[in-house]
This record gives C-alpha cells, sequence and structure tokens, in this order.
C-alpha cells in the first residue's frame, strides 16, 4: 500500500519506563512534533496498570481519527513474540507482570482499533529502520545499528531487509557482551573502583575523579571496540550508526574506539535522530506492507 502524510502513521517507543509516541510524517519519514507524547510507566506494576499506562500514551493520537485508517507501529524490547504480539518478559527486572498477555488483542480491545492495523517490531530493528530513513544511515544501503543504554541492542541490514540481531546475547569475556557494554556495566564498575553507587552513567560523569572516569571510559571503549570488530566482521556494512543514552557521552569513549576499530573504511556515526529513529523506524515499516 502507498501511504501519505495525511493518514494517521503513528509510532510509538516503549522503553522500560516510558512509552513515547507520535504522529509520523511518512513523506518525509519526520516525528510531527507537536504530537509528540511522553510519559512514564512504572515497569514493575500490575499488567493492568502497566497497559492503562501505555493506553494513555497512545490513545491522544488515536482520537479524533476513523479507527479504519489509523496504522501503529509499536518498536518494543524483548523478549517479545512480534509476530503474535504476546509479550515473553520473564526474570528482566521489567514488565514480568505482562508474561503471557496478548498485547496486540489488549491494545485493539483498549484503543478500540482494528487488531490487525497494530504491528510489533524490535525496539533495535526500530531504531536502525529510523536511522536508514531519516538518520545517519540515509545515504547508505547497508547498515549495522547498536543502542547503548540499560541494554544492547544490535541489528543489521546487511543481509536482507533490517532485523534485530541479538548479539546481546553472544558469548563476551566470562559472561554476555550486555554485562559488559550497558549502563549496569557501568555502575558496576564504578563501585568496584570506588566502593560507591551510581545510579546512571550521567551521575558517574558528574561525580567521578578524572582517573576514574578516564578508566572507566578506556575499558569501555576496550569492550565496545572487540564486540564492534566482530559484528563488522560478520555483517561487512558501510556505516555503524550508535544511539542510546551512553551515545550521549561520545567525546569520552569515541577518540579509543576509533583507534581500536580495525575496518576503518566503515564509517562510525552517532545517531541523528535519537529516540526518534525508534518512533520513526515502528512507523514506517508499514510501508512495505
Amino acid at each position: 500500500m502507498t501511504l501519505n502524510s495525511f493518514l494517521p502513521f503513528i509510532g510509538v517507543d516503549i522503553g522500560g519506563s516510558h512509552i513515547t509516541a507520535a504522529h509520523i510524517d511518512s513523506s518525509t519519514y519526520h516525528v510531527v512534533e507537536d504530537s509528540l507524547v511522553r510519559q512514564r510507566v512504572a515497569p514493575k506494576e500490575s499488567a493492568e496498570i502497566i497497559l492503562n499506562s501505555w493506553v494513555e500514551g497512545i490513545l491522544p493520537l488515536v482520537n479524533g481519527f476513523p479507527a479504519g485508517q489509523i496504522k501503529i507501529g509499536i518498536a518494543m524490547p524483548g523478549p517479545f513474540d512480534y509476530q503474535s504480539g504476546i509479550a515473553l518478559f520473564k526474570g528482566v527486572q521489567k514488565y514480568d507482570a505482562l508474561y503471557g498477555i496478548d498485547i496486540g488483542e489488549a491494545l485493539s480491545r483498549h484503543l478500540n482499533l482494528p487488531l490487525e492495523n497494530i504491528i510489533f517490531i524490535n525496539d533495535a530493528e526500530a531504531f536502525l529502520r529510523g536511522e536508514l530513513a531519516a538518520g545517519a544511515a540515509s545515504d547508505v544501503k547497508k547498515a549495522i545499528g547498536i543502542t547503548l543504554g540499560t541494554g544492547l541492542g544490535s541489528a543489521s541490514n546487511c543481509k536482507g531487509a533490517p532485523k534485530d540481531v541479538n548479539r546481546a546475547a553472544l558469548p563476551f569475556l566470562e559472561q554476555n557482551a550486555e554485562e559488559y557494554i550497558s549502563t549496569r556495566w557501568f555502575l558496576k564498575r564504578y563501585h568496584e573502583l570506588t566502593g560507591a553507587d551510581v545510579k546512571n552513567v550521567e551521575e558517574l560523569l558528574n561525580v567521578a575523579a578524572p582517573a576514574i572516569k578516564n578508566q572507566i571510559f578506556d575499558e569501555f571503549a576496550t569492550n565496545l571496540g572487540s564486540f564492534i570488530n566482530d559484528f563488522i566482521a560478520d555483517e561487512d556494512p558501510e556505516v555503524l550508526v550508535i544511539g542510546g543514552n551512553i551515545a550521549r557521552t561520545w567525546a569520552h569513549f569515541m577518540p579509543k574506539l576509533e583507534q581500536l576499530v580495525v575496518n576503518k573504511k566503515v564509517k562510525i556515526r552517532q545517531t541523528e535522530m535519537w529516540e526518534n529513529a525508534a518512533l520513526v523506524g515502528a512507523a514506517c515499516i508499514w510501508v512495505n506492507k
């Protein structure tokens, strides 16, 4: 089908503790800024409370449009059955109360929308789709993307359509990649070196002594460089796009990372779209329907 910018074309990003939603102009692949809705979600509450929060985040964008016209793409973290819309969160410190629930059916019922007008997509895949459509990878054909934050997301279009490749779960050092390339690694490493706790990477930057800060970011760049070298070797991209909240600390890890990346032909770029990438990427999956 061919979409135009006047259709209610909605992108939704479900994060670990928030929901963001917006109308997407499908002629430019940009967020319609005055439509943007963002609100907090309590990920450890009951299924009813979580679902109500998601409905409240989407409903303002649905109101006023004929239900049959609305097309919604939802970027959702895993574990999740994206084809059937069933939540598989279990033991991941978020949304465990939703395990086994048909989220598509629940949203369809609460929003009074046809079930077939709601599509779910992995959040890392949505990020890369957005950057390919209108961001840091829009000038190339082959790209990989990673998101650095609470977890580690990874996606590629180098062997066909963009897809989540879940490299976070691959064996890495003594555990898996996500344990060394995520916010929780920063917090754990800071505690190991200082005995103190911080809430996030931003706080670490504000309170850490320069020597400690430099050591932690050097170690992070080393871990990330090893991960990226393997990813690039497997996929052979033209561009690597890095997003997520940790990408905002670019200046602290990028100089060393550039030295460590073996394939100098691959351009390494910071996201241009930030959170909007997942919104656009989730919604524009309808273009190929």
